[in-house]
């Protein structure tokens, strides 16, 4: 009998919880502007807040059963990622099932389907982004794929990636990469924590960007 491999590497605690203080736009900034998630997937509520390491599924449309089975795999900590092929009218995931993920200490659930019961999963607290909310109820007849690569909004994910989301975004984090990108991150927050003094000072962008000198090089003969 087959067993699917819920033992993949993941960032370590300690790496998770230094990302706490870096926002999706920063890390996705420091990972070179890549990463970043189709804009279209969006927070349920305001405020959401994700991160934590991908336990990826591909569920077939209108049908949660692979859902069920990555509520019994993944790990606390694990953040859902949800190939449901792009298909936003069905309601694959709702307060039952973010119930149990909230129990079981998931992360959070990132779809490019659809969702129901979003009232209730605002009022619950667990953090969801979805292509869309739809009444529409799913089937449970098909299994898909269970911690595999997958492409999810226009970006490939592999189990255990890092997954960041805020009012801002979603930005993966390849595994390899996480120490690269939390050591830019955390450089970027101190120099723009440094910038927004000097701003609050009444300095301009224009003037600590030192604009001028850019339009000088641009060959424009110009000073504002």
């Amino acid at each position: 009998m087959s067993k699917i491999n819920r033992d993949f590497p993941r960032p370590t605690a300690a790496q998770i919880e230094a990302f706490r203080a870096i926002g999706a736009a920063t890390a996705h900034e420091a990972f070179g502007r890549r990463g970043a998630v189709d804009s279209a997937i969006k927070p349920t509520y305001p405020g959401i807040r994700i991160l934590g390491p991908a336990f990826t599924l591909k569920s077939p449309p209108g049908d949660n059963l692979t859902l069920h089975a990555a509520l019994k795999l993944a790990k606390p900590g694990d953040v859902l990622v949800v190939d449901a092929g792009d298909y936003p009218e069905q309601g694959s995931f709702g307060d039952v099932m973010a119930t149990s993920a909230k129990a079981l200490g998931l992360a959070g659930l990132v779809t490019n389907g659809g969702v129901r019961d979003a009232a209730s999963i605002r009022d619950l607290g667990f953090p969801i982004f979805t292509r869309a909310v739809s009444i529409r109820g799913t089937i449970k007849e098909s299994l898909g794929p269970l911690a595999e690569p997958i492409v999810f909004g226009g970006i490939h994910v592999n189990p255990g990636d890092l997954v960041i989301g805020d009012d801002d975004g979603l930005v993966i984090i390849p595994l390899a990469e996480v120490d690269a990108v939390l050591d830019v991150a955390t450089k970027r927050e101190a120099k723009e924590a440094g910038i927004r003094a000097e701003l609050a000072k009444g300095r301009t962008t224009w003037d600590i960007s030192n604009f001028n000198a850019l339009l000088k090089r641009n060959g424009l003969d110009l000073e504002i």
